[in-house]
C-alpha cells in the first residue's frame, strides 16, 4: 500500500544537523532531477537586488512580507536537515502526530507514505530535509520551469515502477495529485466532506482546517492499525473497519475511484 500526501506549507526548520544528501532520499535515480530544481532555486534566492527579490517573490508565489523565506531558500544548500515528518508542521502532519507512534506503527508509515514536493519531487517521512519555500505553483529559471510540468515528466516512470500493483491512496490536494496519477485499477483519492443539517436541510461541503486535520488522522489509524490491504476494495474495507463513512461516488474510465470520507464532527 502507498499513501500519497501533499506537504504542509508550514514547517520548522532543524536546529542543527548535516545539510541534505540528495542522493540519499528515497527513488535516488531522481537525484538528477532534484539537484536541478534545488540549484536553481537557490541562484533565484540569491540575488539581492530589490528588484530581482521582487522576481523571486513573484516566481515563488509570495508576498512582500514572506521575503526572509527568500534569504532561507537562499542557504538550503548548507541548511541543517531533518526527518520530513519533524520539518513539517502544518494542520494535517499536526493530526498525524507520528513522532507519537510507537515503532511499529512509526515503521509502516516511513515505509507507506509519499509526500509529493514541489522541490524534491517525492520523499518518504524519514527522508532529511531542510525548511524551504517552494509550492508547486512555483516557476524557476530554464531548463526547470513550470514544477507541475518539470516533475510530472520527471516522477512517472520511478513512480510507477515504486506503486506496481500496490493499493494507492490519494489524499493530495488537487495541485500536488497533477505531479503523478497512479494506476486508476489500483488507487483511489479521498475527498473529506463536512455534513450538517441547517433548517432541516442537509448539507455538504469541504472544510479546508477540518479537510487535513481529518487526513491526518486517518493516516495515523491506519498506521496504528498497521493496515495491509492487497486490493483498492481491501482499502475501502480498512477506512470502513475505522468507523468512517466511506462512500463510493460513480466510476470514471480511466481515472482512480474516488471516495467521499463524510464526518460531522469538527
Amino acid at each position: 500500500m502507498l499513501i500519497l500526501l501533499p506537504p504542509s506549507e508550514g514547517k520548522t526548520p532543524a536546529a542543527t544537523g548535516e545539510p541534505v544528501d540528495l542522493a540519499g532520499l528515497w527513488l535516488p535515480g531522481l537525484t538528477t532531477a532534484r539537484k536541478r530544481v534545488l540549484t536553481r532555486l537557490v541562484a533565484l534566492c540569491r540575488r539581492t537586488s530589490a528588484r530581482s527579490v521582487a522576481e523571486s517573490l513573484r516566481a515563488l508565489g509570495l508576498t512582500d512580507g514572506q521575503r526572509s523565506e527568500i534569504a532561507r531558500n537562499g542557504g538550503l544548500g548548507e541548511a541543517p536537515a531533518a526527518p520530513a515528518s519533524e520539518i513539517y508542521t502544518g494542520v494535517l502532519y499536526e493530526a498525524l502526530d507520528a513522532s507519537s507512534l510507537p515503532p511499529p506503527a512509526r515503521a509502516w508509515l516511513d515505509e507507506t507514505v509519499v509526500v509529493f514536493t514541489g522541490l524534491w519531487g517525492v520523499v518518504r517521512l524519514g527522508d532529511r530535509i531542510p525548511a524551504y519555500r517552494c509550492a508547486i505553483g512555483s516557476t524557476l529559471p530554464a531548463p526547470v520551469g513550470g514544477l507541475t510540468a518539470y516533475w510530472k515528466k520527471a516522477l512517472k516512470a520511478h513512480l510507477d515502477r515504486a506503486a506496481g500493483n500496490r493499493p494507492v491512496l490519494d489524499l493530495r490536494s488537487g495541485s500536488y495529485a497533477a505531479m503523478w496519477t497512479p494506476p486508476a485499477a489500483t488507487s483511489a483519492a479521498v475527498r473529506v466532506l463536512h455534513e450538517r443539517t441547517l433548517n432541516g436541510r442537509t448539507q455538504r461541503s469541504v472544510v479546508s482546517h477540518f479537510n487535513k486535520a481529518t487526513k491526518g488522522r486517518i493516516v495515523r489509524a491506519l498506521a496504528e492499525a498497521r493496515a495491509a490491504p492487497a486490493t483498492v476494495d481491501e482499502m475501502i474495507t480498512a477506512l470502513r473497519d475505522l468507523k468512517l463513512t466511506v462512500e463510493e461516488q460513480p466510476a470514471v474510465t480511466g481515472r482512480p475511484r474516488q471516495l467521499d470520507v463524510v464526518v460531522t464532527e469538527l
